[in-house]
């Protein structure tokens, strides 16, 4: 039997699994099943907390597919959120391992329990081994993207890969979401974001590596403002509104994009056994 907790940010769901103890990481299988909606438990992914020696806990984000991905900004909040509630003595910051290297976490709480995290996210870069630029060496800035005439975008890596598309309408995502998940110029696939903007802010809509049309991806929201303070659409250092269609998250990023910071909720939804 395997205890988890399910928990939400904007409802991007995961299954928290807590194998601290024996250091025994989830394999692709008991993802794809755990994860499946309709004979499973239903999330977009399981996170596996395991031992780090580098942190207070190491982060494997497992997605629905049974694929691996380096990073997840809304599982992380969920990750922190478990590690951190009904710990007597908890503190309000925390280092989690992921495989984007170890970020710093500050949890803000109400009636004791965590209801929001912000998070270091570490730099935004351009030049990546699974990007376009990892053969070219120069980066993918508002670029047509090879293969679809029309479609311009934006190559970002946070840890995990992505391509951000500017004023394709939304209404595409489920049509060239999984095409682009797929473009040859990534390597190892890639999210695909697709972004307008709204007010002093974005709106975006992520096809997530891995899961598809979610509704919430905070690399995601993370990766779409750095392309507009790139684009100068939107300035940099200051805290801006991205809204996905599950909700709100806050995203500030520095103008030489040496960090990213996201800030948003998250939930604790249940408890069960598998």
């Amino acid at each position: 039997m395997q205890a988890f907790s399910k928990y939400e940010g904007l409802g991007n769901d995961f299954l928290v699994v807590d194998r601290r103890e024996s250091g025994l990481d989830v394999t692709a299988d008991e993802s794809r099943a755990w994860c499946d909606r309709r004979r499973g438990v239903g999330g977009d992914g399981v996170l596996a907390l395991l031992p780090s020696p580098r942190a207070f806990a190491r982060m494997v984000v497992h997605n629905a597919d049974g694929s691996v991905a380096e990073m997840c900004g809304n599982g992380l909040r969920c990750a922190v959120k478990y590690l951190l509630d009904g710990v007597a003595g908890a503190p309000d910051r925390v280092a989690v391992e992921t495989g984007a290297g170890v970020l710093e976490c500050e949890a803000r709480r109400e009636a004791g329990r965590v209801v929001e995290v912000e998070v270091a996210m570490g730099p935004a870069r351009l030049v990546a081994a699974n990007l376009p630029s990892g053969d070219t060496g120069q980066p993918f800035v508002r670029a047509e993207v090879p293969g679809h005439a029309g479609v311009h975008g934006t190559a970002v890596n946070l840890g995990n890969p992505h391509l951000v598309l500017w004023n394709v309408p939304a209404s595409r995502a489920a049509e060239l979401g999984p095409v682009l998940e797929h473009h040859p110029a990534f390597r190892e696939r890639t999210n695909v974001e697709f972004v307008a903007r709204l007010g002093e802010g974005l709106d975006v809509t992520v096809w997530e590596r891995g899961c598809g049309l979610t509704l919430a991806c905070g690399t995601g929201a993370c990766v779409a403002a750095v392309d507009a303070v790139l684009a100068g659409e939107l300035p940099a250092g200051t805290w801006l509104p991205v809204r996905l269609p599950g909700g709100p998250l806050s995203i500030r990023v520095a103008a030489d994009l040496s960090g990213v910071w996201m800030r948003g909720p998250v939930r604790h939804v249940f408890e069960g056994v598998l």
